[in-house]
């Protein structure tokens, strides 16, 4: 089958899925192969449990006319998803970025759909195989689309600009996430910055934050860039303060106070109002829209208790994020000032000297710190006087004996660290 026959069988379908465990009634069924697994071994599976088609990309399992053989289920799945982009005229909008995509996502979703039928990346399917999943779940309807990209390695987001094809970008910031996979710092601002490109080599247009001098160099390429937030851009957003939520000074006038935690969400915040502005959603409905949105998924939640102040920020950690969550926390007023951190993954050579900054940042600004993880061991060198656990168990045990019970505490560590649980502790 060529891809038009295949999109004539998506149509047929209620949707995709790649999870046999997740596989509902008429979808169609895309067997997937890894280092490690083989779809294809459940396509039949997939279709008892309800599936109306299931593409595998090995002939064995193709027995009968409910299976659609192809050469590569994954790229059959992007092309698909591509074909399906391609039937849209609306505004398709690429977010990418080191730290805060996800929150920014979620809030250009908030304050567009005020106006639009918009759909956004649902939790983080931000890679080859959760970008085209999002595409193929656009209804006919729509009337944009809002598309979270992350990237590993230099390629991958050029690759995710191939699939959504989006025609208006924006990149959050540059740091050192995943800087393990990239090898180096310029390597990231390279793979971050192939959003940009695309749009430059395919008249799209970019939003970018003046506050960055890497943007701004980016933004000399660009014919008419949409500038944000500072005086004399196309948006202008003022930042009032961030303890502990941020408010802003917004170009209407209104000071508007969001569920926001950090200075560094008060830049995601006016992505979103740039983004909004462009599209003609006005300015009382988008500050509405900020108002309205509540952080969720242990991103930079607030949790308040007795006498105890919670952020638990334990959805993903890197040092640019975990730098800035530190510094947040010493321009709170509210004291005495306790972290729980744990590890950053993915951080290659790099990973040693990391953590040892971490430690002496704690240090600097004289935080009572419990340090986590086999990783954290550096952090610890560099801060004598904190305590350090081996792992979550060794520090459940610890809270236990000591709890942190005044104050303000952050809790902050890469997802596979689990540190939410401490919560039940607290």
């Amino acid at each position: 089958m060529n891809i038009d026959q295949i999109y004539g069988k998506y149509k047929e379908c209620l949707g995709v899925n790649t999870d046999t465990r997740k596989v509902n009634e008429g979808q169609m069924f895309f067997a997937l192969r890894g280092a490690n697994f083989n779809a294809n071994e459940f396509a039949l599976q997939a279709v008892e449990q309800g599936a109306k088609y299931a593409v595998v990309d090995q002939q064995q399992y193709a027995i009968d006319d409910r299976f659609i053989l192809v050469e590569d289920s994954l790229k059959c799945l992007q092309a698909l998803a591509r074909h399906h982009r391609d039937q849209f005229n609306i505004p398709v909008i690429g977010i990418t970025g080191s730290n805060g995509k996800t929150t920014t996502k979620e809030l250009v979703h908030a304050v567009l759909a005020k106006k639009y039928r918009v759909y956004a990346t649902k939790g983080n399917f931000n890679n080859h195989i959760g970008v085209p999943l999002t595409i193929l779940a656009w209804p006919e309807d729509l009337e944009m689309a809002v598309v979270e990209m992350g990237a590993n390695k230099v390629g991958d987001i050029d690759e995710l600009c191939q699939i959504a094809n989006p025609n208006f970008g924006l990149i959050t910031n540059i740091g050192k996430a995943h800087i393990g996979g990239f090898g180096s710092f310029e390597n990231i601002i390279r793979a971050k910055s192939e959003l940009y490109h695309y749009l430059l080599t395919h008249e799209g247009k970019a939003f970018i934050n003046s506050l960055n001098p890497i943007f701004t160099n980016m933004a000399r390429r660009f014919q008419e860039p949409m500038m944000y937030p500072q005086r004399g851009d196309s948006v202008q957003v003022d930042f009032v303060e961030a303890d502990p939520f941020v408010t802003y000074k917004a170009e209407n006038g209104e000071t508007v106070v969001s569920s926001l935690i950090g200075q560094y969400n008060f830049e995601n915040i006016a992505a979103a109002l740039a983004i909004g502005k462009r599209f003609n959603v006005l300015p009382e409905v988008a500050n509405e829209a900020i108002r309205e949105y509540v952080p969720s998924n242990n991103r930079s939640q607030i949790i308040e208790k007795t006498k105890l102040t919670i952020i638990l920020d334990a959805y993903n950690a890197n040092p640019s994020s975990m730098e800035v969550a530190l510094k947040n926390l010493e321009q709170m007023e509210k004291s005495p000032k306790t972290v729980i951190l744990g590890d950053m993954y993915e951080l290659g050579d790099e990973q040693g000297q990391a953590h040892r900054e971490i430690g002496e940042q704690c240090a600097k600004y004289g935080f009572n710190a419990i340090f986590v993880g086999e990783l954290m061991r550096s952090a610890k060198s560099a801060y004598p006087s904190a305590i350090y656990c081996q792992d979550k168990a060794a520090v459940v045990q610890y809270l236990k004996e000591a709890p942190v019970a005044e104050g303000l505490l952050l809790i902050k560590a890469s997802r596979g660290m689990g540190l939410e649980s401490l919560l039940e502790l607290l």
